[in-house]
């Protein structure tokens, strides 16, 4: 029964991005922004990904990987802002959900300050790619604001999803680790 509302939250939640693909949001920076993440299967994964991560941690390691994340991705949007581009973005990106998923596929607990740097690094290669999508009409602050707002609700549902389910299902997160890393190993093809 736990699942079954879980999994139901989980698609209410995600349901709001089908109406994202409709033209007409492209100048309002906060739908812009909360949408981005949602609508990227590169974004979107890596964002549930950490979430996953993070419940499969001990300690600090539960809020320092997603707060980490947010911050580093608020600093590369900044930096997108800017019009810096970085050499190789989306093969960043698609690595980022390669080895997030590996990290989540094999339950991977390394040392805090590890783990954090990893995830910084790859939050900020996200952030940049965000930070050079702004729509041109849109306010950067409440671009920011949606998606930083939405990669955190992914991280939210991410960590929810692990949380609530019983231990017995730990091979089912895995397994969804798995199928990202797929999905990265694509990207990284495609």
């Amino acid at each position: 029964m736990n699942l079954r509302k879980t999994l139901y939250a989980l698609a209410l939640f995600l349901t709001p991005a089908v109406a994202f693909a409709h033209p007409g949001h492209g100048d309002s920076g906060l739908l812009a922004g909360l949408g981005h993440p949602l609508l990227g299967l590169d974004h979107l994964l890596a964002m549930l990904a950490v979430g996953l991560w993070a419940a499969q941690q001990q300690g600090a390691a539960r809020w320092a990987l997603p707060c980490s994340f947010v911050a580093s991705l608020l600093l590369g949007g900044l930096l997108g802002f800017t019009g810096l581009a970085i050499p190789l973005l989306e093969t960043g990106i698609a690595t980022s959900v390669l080895a997030l998923g590996l990290l989540v596929a094999l339950a991977v607990r390394p040392p805090l300050a590890l783990a954090v740097c990893a995830t910084a690094l790859f939050a900020l290669a996200h952030g940049v790619a965000h930070g050079l999508e702004l729509p041109a009409l849109a306010s950067p602050w409440t671009y920011a604001a949606g998606f930083v707002a939405a990669s955190a609700a992914l991280h939210g549902a991410g960590y929810a999803l692990v949380r609530t389910l019983p231990p017995t299902a730990a091979p089912l997160v895995r397994l969804a680790g798995l199928a990202s890393a797929g999905s990265g190993v694509w990207l990284l093809a495609g």
